[in-house]
């Protein structure tokens, strides 16, 4: 395993681009730069990077408040990993770094999101890791007519419930590793594609469905983030901005 170092932290107007690229890189679902900006303006300190000792962005969460609704609760807009910085524990670094904000900066009750059902890697992550509820199934969510599930993660009330939280994903993450349990999944059963996956906030179909680029080449994995589990499945999901 290569010893390259990586980090998680805000990101800024000027990762915009590299946000975007990575987005093309991993999901067919794309939008223009104007979304990715209007969440920057809208709730800056939900969007976080990931960044490799060249500071080369190699993943990113966009995320967003649904401020109107009673009560106010948050919305994973899109998150990517590159194929090379995958199973290094970036996206639930990610995904926890963006819903301990929207609890500290905004009270939010829950988050939620979408993903396809055939993606089972995406699905392990929400469910099995950051601990999200199939909600409901929407049948022909995506633009080429693949169900939905709409998944759910209640937070803890208030700020003491999000420290108790923290507390126990922190004691999680100091475990030793050991043997996977009987019926458990393990890196090696997860199925060895993209694992992208698409949510709305609005409950629309992608306007310009289509392949993106191809996936950046293979390399030597990265070296897992501090104080997240190596096993982790970091997957990919993008949300299509609404039509105009």
């Amino acid at each position: 395993r290569d010893d390259t170092m990586l980090s998680v932290r805000e990101a800024r107007v000027g990762d915009l681009l590299q946000m975007q690229q990575t987005n093309l890189w991993c999901l067919p679902e794309n939008y223009n730069l104007k979304y990715y900006l209007y969440h920057m303006l809208s709730w800056p300190q939900l969007l976080y990077v990931a960044e490799d000792h060249k500071a080369k962005i190699v993943g990113y969460v966009l995320a967003k408040m649904e401020e109107d609704d009673d009560p106010p609760h948050g919305h994973i807009t899109s998150l990517s990993v590159l194929r090379t910085h995958r199973k290094c524990g970036l996206a639930t670094k990610l995904m926890t770094s963006s819903h301990e904000r929207m609890v500290e900066g905004f009270d939010a009750t829950h988050v939620a999101l979408h993903v396809r059902r055939s993606n089972r890697a995406a699905f392990h992550l929400y469910s099995e890791t950051l601990d999200y509820q199939i909600r409901d199934v929407e049948k022909g969510y995506y633009a080429d007519g693949e169900d939905a599930y709409d998944m759910r993660k209640s937070f803890a009330p208030g700020k003491a419930g999000l420290a108790k939280e923290l507390l126990r994903g922190a004691a999680a993450a100091e475990q030793p590793p050991g043997p996977a349990a009987s019926g458990s999944s393990t890196a090696a059963e997860q199925p060895d594609d993209d694992a992208s996956t698409t949510t709305t906030a609005t409950g629309g179909h992608n306007p310009n469905p289509g392949p993106g680029p191809p996936a950046p080449p293979g390399g030597a994995a990265a070296a897992p983030v501090e104080g997240s589990p190596p096993d982790d499945d970091d997957v990919s999901l993008a949300t299509p901005p609404p039509p105009p």
